[in-house]
């Protein structure tokens, strides 16, 4: 069969995996402060380069601390930090407060305030890294809010709420534009218990005014565990982003692209959950996802109620779900789901230009595919097995010889039909699951057949937080 030329559905550069690690370490200069009032004189104090440093303990803050007009540098940034990781608990109304200020990192607090912790959009290259947030669990209180350029959300703890609320969300300035270049990885969101059924996500990267916003974010190598305030774990409601190498486990919350444009969803990890991947919009490339065991569908292409989105048009109409188009869904591994790829029918616009390909499903109940609206859809090489039926669109049903590793992961053997099978090229698609180059004609489903021992694996809660390294 002639291969086709696989399209890439993003041009977001990559960020670097690199990440600066906190300076904990006893030889770092410093000014040590042992009450808010001296924390706050030594913060208006600070200068590029400084470390103000507040002792271990718990601090009831009645009146904000103020971040005002700080303004350190890419080499040398300010950073307010506790003196040991988790070391210093703030509660009350507020805690820090910034205005006009860039190039600062607050790392290693105990976060129990009664208000949203705000980086606006004044402000520009924040750190928020080795933080616990638990604040307060009031109706509708969003605990972390993003809007400030290129800020940088590592190693941090989410846990334990039960009403309506986000955890991290990720706007920008007015009504409709985003922040660039946020990048979040190394985070642990875990235990959201909230029983409505929208409203509870652990990250909302946008909302739907912003939707045709390039916001150009990353958000990589998280760890959601009974994630079960939303069906949407990861709410993508914006353009341009990359969402990648997570980990879901135990979790209601799926991975939705909701609204917006040209996003990337690779190399994730959905296992036990209630939701998969849900897709509307357009030009999105799903690849090398992995996903077992998920109550609902593995992947849902979505119909919809409105073609493209467009500048100026009504709330109501941006509301709405848009169609997909041009949408590629390729080397992707489904197991043992309630049903692998699924498209919806209870909205009338189908999908166009689509292209499901060189997918590996499996499973023993149900069809594997069942797609309504299979005309716009191009399918090829998707190998199929198991007791569960076909499906209504064409795939090669062969053993696909998977073996189970160490981490229960699911990979090719040796003599595996899947090897070298695909019937399209991948260009930007460098790499598996794994990490494992792909070379040549790729493997059919995630990952790449290797000998070597797999460099990836689904996280775990000592890979993410606070106290990960």
């Amino acid at each position: 069969m002639k291969r086709r030329t696989f399209l890439t559905a993003t041009g977001v550069t990559a960020a670097g995996l690199a990440m600066p690690s906190e300076a904990f370490a006893a030889n770092t200069p410093k000014t040590l402060t042992r009450s808010l009032e001296d924390f706050q004189q030594a913060i208006d104090r600070a200068v590029p380069g400084s470390t103000v440093v507040l002792a271990d303990g718990t601090y009831d803050v009645t009146s904000p601390i103020a971040i005002t007009g700080k303004r350190g540098s890419r080499r040398r940034p300010i950073t307010v930090r506790a003196e040991s990781c988790g070391g210093v608990t703030l509660t009350g109304e507020q805690s820090f407060v910034l205005t006009g200020s860039s190039d600062l990192t607050i790392s290693g607090f105990v976060f129990r305030q009664r208000t949203t912790l705000e980086l606006p959009p004044d402000c520009r290259r924040i750190r928020l890294s080795h933080n616990d947030f638990q604040l307060a669990d009031f109706e509708g209180l969003h605990w972390v809010m993003v809007r400030a350029d290129h800020s940088t959300i590592v190693r941090n703890v989410w846990h334990g709420k039960s009403t309506l609320g986000i955890y991290l969300g990720i706007e920008g300035a007015g009504t409709s534009s985003m922040a660039q270049g946020v990048y979040v990885a190394r985070n642990h969101f875990r235990d959201h218990t909230f029983a409505g059924d929208n409203g509870g996500e652990p990250i909302r990267l946008g909302v739907s005014p912003r939707a045709l916003s390039h916001a150009g974010a990353v958000i990589e190598l998280n760890l959601f565990g009974r994630a079960n305030g939303d069906p949407e774990a990861i709410s993508v409601k914006s353009s341009g982003n990359v969402i990648r190498r997570n980990t879901i486990r135990d979790s209601t919350g799926g991975i939705v692209l909701r609204h917006g444009n040209n996003n990337r969803v690779e190399g994730n990890y959905l296992l036990a959950g209630s939701n998969g991947i849900r897709i509307y919009g357009n030009d999105h490339l799903i690849v090398n996802n992995y996903l077992e065991r998920i109550g609902s569908a593995g992947i849902v292409l979505g119909s919809g109620s409105v073609r493209d989105h467009f500048a100026g048009e009504s709330a109501e109409s941006r509301r709405g779900n848009d169609a997909p188009d041009r949408v590629r869904i390729g080397l992707n591994t489904v197991l043992d789901c309630n049903s692998a790829i699924v498209g919806e029918s209870h909205r009338t616009l189908p999908p166009l230009d689509c292209a499901i390909t060189d997918n590996l499903l499996m499973g023993d109940t149900g069809q594997l595919i069942n797609m309504p609206y299979p005309d716009g859809i191009d399918f090829s090489g998707n190998l199929t097995w198991g007791a569960a039926a076909d499906g209504n669109v064409p795939a090669t049903r062969k053993d696909p010889r998977l073996a189970a590793g160490a981490d229960g992961v699911r990979r090719l053997t040796e003599h595996s039909p899947a090897r070298d099978a695909a019937t399209r090229w991948y260009p930007g698609v460098e790499t598996d699951l794994d990490g494992d180059q792909r070379h040549g004609r790729a493997d059919v489903g995630a990952d790449e057949y290797s000998k070597h021992r797999p460099a990836g694996s689904p996280l775990t809660a000592a890979e993410v937080g606070p106290h990960s390294s």
